[in-house]
């Protein structure tokens, strides 16, 4: 039902309601409260205590008009007394409404935060009450809100809603068979939504409430998410039986052996790709953990079978080292591998452009050039996405559908070197089959990790000198919380320069993201050719950077970064068997949760626990980012604190998948809607 039925809801609030995402009843229904004030009782002035809500009732006394201040805001003072004590109540620019209520004799009730003032006790700019009126008999919810929609219009537009659900209980209807809550110990939808809006102060309502509404959200995006697996599982690909020939060549050409990780992985992935459905498999694996070499050795059993393959990374700079590396192990093989990136023009680009539409190109790199108009391919077999969390899911729909051909789909197999927690992993990639490379190769040795303050810069570039005359190779990176190409690359130009002035008899080199594609390419290759001493650098190498002699990292502004990048920037280093560091140099005072990260990255080189411990400390849309992933932004669960609960989750979805299948579509459009149709991909 439309927000037009409520009572009161005009052209501009329902456009302001509409900017909170409310666009239904049901909307208005579900709509969480921030948190919950105590309007039950009266305190008394006396029994204050600083740093309290509290709600008073008493007499004006006094009432001055004092200056204006720094803001131009007129500042007013009343004051409030009761039989225990009096209450200084100040006001900035008051609105007439409270001007009129601000007179000596009148008795008012006021509700605000208690400050503890020189004399006595001050509330600045309270919620005032005229009397009569009624103490409320339940919690008074603070909903989110927008400029222009007051908590009592707020409130009352809920209140409108809870009235007209009485009336007509489908517009909010129960789902969940009895038999199901029961076996989870929740109660009903209606219980849950009354408890939410009007809890008790006597009772623990609110939190009985979310918990009800929490577990039927999560079991709406599972549900969604297995329907989408299930609609994948229905489309038709070309099987692809590993013939082997080719993968052995490649895997006789590698310098080393595979772990056994990769050989389990790569088991996974042929036995995915031997059906006559599309593969939808993610790989993920810590920093180092060979996920590209698997991605290759994956290849073969399409490139055997006279199919294409296309590699799609979020940078030029990692699709551009992607380039390198397969054109060295396919190249031996008779394989031709050719790059697609933005930067490609001209004649170059139609080159390119003929060799993937005519099949010559059997391995196709790239970045989002790969799926944009004029890119056609002979016969695509197998997407592998690199760094999957950094496409949104039309990006890789976009990819999927360049390789369809009537009813058959590529097989896809996407990579991620950022470690998911296993809770978020079984919601918001409930849709894919999950493989993990949980072992590296023999002979890394852990980067130790410290945290340093700037104020020892000096000392910081003292020892990289001294380090780098031993023959040690170092990163410097240089990070700004602005993502700003032109502002990161100034700051890595001044970083550059400050370096050459203090230690002049080494070789310095710079690469930001502003540099064109060969310059950056040249001064990569000089650096793992050891050629240069020091590199500094913006994030642009935090992914697929490969320099096994770098054993030193230095990163500028640690405090910014969250610990996924962090752990992702570290693992540029420690790649090779010499023992590496890692300085994270931050800008006192540093916030808690910035303490928390570097202590997280001084105690441990896990790449899941970090995980798990960046999901604690941003939560998952902030890990993964709801575009990215297709994962609608909850109203109530909290993945990283209620992930204890979706294997109950995945249980539900069993029951009603099987028993009552009638619930599934309305529960998906009720928390889930059209908002992630495209992460069917």
């Amino acid at each position: 039902m439309q927000l037009t039925a409520l009572r009161g809801v005009g052209e501009a609030t329902l456009a302001r309601l509409h900017s909170l995402g409310l666009r239904s009843v049901s909307d208005v229904l579900l709509h969480a409260p921030l948190r919950y004030e105590n309007r039950t009782r009266l305190s008394m002035i006396e029994r204050l205590q600083h740093g309290e809500d509290a709600l008073v009732e008493g007499v004006i006394q006094s009432v001055d008009k004092g200056q204006k201040n720094r803001a131009q805001q007129t500042i007013w003072r009343a004051s409030l007394a009761d039989d225990s004590g009096v209450l200084n109540l100040w006001f900035f620019n008051p609105p007439p409404g409270v001007l009129a209520a601000l007179v000596p004799g009148q008795a008012v009730r006021v509700f605000g935060t208690v400050k503890g003032g020189l004399v006595g006790f001050d509330m600045a700019h309270p919620e005032l009450i005229r009397l009569p009126s009624p103490l409320a008999t339940a919690l008074t919810p603070v909903y989110p809100s927008v400029a222009g929609l007051s908590q009592t219009l707020l409130r009352r537009v809920v209140s409108e809603a809870l009235s007209l659900w009485a009336r007509d209980a489908q517009l909010l209807a129960e789902y969940l068979p009895t038999e199901l809550l029961a076996a989870q110990g929740l109660g009903s939808l209606r219980e849950a939504v009354l408890r939410l809006h009007q809890p008790s102060p006597h009772e623990t309502g609110a939190e009985v409430a979310r918990q009800r509404l929490l577990f039927e959200e999560l079991l709406a995006q599972q549900l969604a998410m297995r329907r989408w697996k299930s609609g994948a599982e229905n489309h038709q690909a070309s099987p692809l039986p590993q013939q082997a020939a080719l993968a052995q060549r490649l895997r006789a050409g590698l310098p080393y052996a595979l772990t056994g990780a990769q050989a389990r992985v790569l088991h996974e992935i042929a036995a995915d790709m031997a059906r006559p459905r599309p593969m939808r498999r993610l790989v993920q694996g810590d920093v180092g953990a060979g996920k590209t070499v698997v991605a290759a050795l994956a290849a073969c059993a399409a490139l055997e079978a006279g199919q294409q393959v296309a590699l799609m990374a979020p940078t030029e700079l990692l699709a551009e080292q992607h380039q390198r590396n397969l054109t060295a192990w396919f190249a031996p093989l008779g394989v031709a591998v050719v790059a697609l990136t933005g930067s490609l023009k001209g004649v170059a680009r139609r080159k390119a452009l003929e060799a993937v539409a005519q099949g010559h190109a059997g391995v196709v790199t790239g970045t989002h050039a790969l799926f944009q108009e004029g890119v056609a391919f002979h016969e695509l077999g197998l997407i592998v996405i690199d760094e999957q969390h950094r496409f949104g899911v039309q990006q890789r729909l976009a990819l999927s559908e360049k390789g369809r051909q009537g009813e058959r789909h590529p097989h896809q197999l996407v990579m991620t070197a950022t470690p998911i927690p296993r809770t978020l992993a079984m919601t918001a990639y409930a849709d894919l089959d999950v493989s993990v490379l949980d072992e590296l190769p023999p002979g890394r040795t852990p980067v130790q990790t410290a945290a340093v303050p700037d104020s020892r810069r000096d000392e910081v570039m003292a020892r990289l000198g001294t380090a780098c005359r031993a023959g040690r190779q170092a990163y410097w990176v240089c990070t700004l919380i602005e993502e700003s190409d032109k502002l990161e690359a100034k700051a890595a130009e001044e970083a550059h320069l400050s370096l050459t002035a203090s230690l002049p008899d080494l070789r310095i080199g710079l690469v930001h993201g502003r540099m064109k594609p060969r310059d950056k390419d040249a001064i990569m290759q000089g650096f793992k050719a050891g050629e240069l001493d020091i590199l500094v650098a913006t994030t642009v190498i935090e992914v697929g950077v490969d320099v096994p002699n770098a054993s030193l990292m230095i990163i500028e502004n640690a405090e910014r970064l969250g610990l996924a990048q962090l752990h992702q920037l570290r693992g540029r280093v420690g790649r090779g068997s010499v023992e590496s560091s890692c300085v994270l140099l931050f800008s006192p005072p540093l916030s808690a949760i910035a303490k928390e990260r570097l202590a997280v990255m001084r105690e441990s080189n896990d790449g899941f626990l970090i995980a798990e411990k960046d999901l604690e400390l941003r939560g998952p849309g902030e890990f993964l980012g709801t575009q990215q992933t297709g994962l609608a932004r909850m109203r109530f669960a909290d993945l990283a604190r209620d992930g204890d609960i979706i294997p109950q989750v995945r249980e539900a979805a069993d029951v009603l998948l099987r028993d009552h299948p009638q619930a599934v579509e309305p529960l998906i459009e009720r928390w889930v809607g059209a908002g992630i149709e495209l992460a069917k991909v």
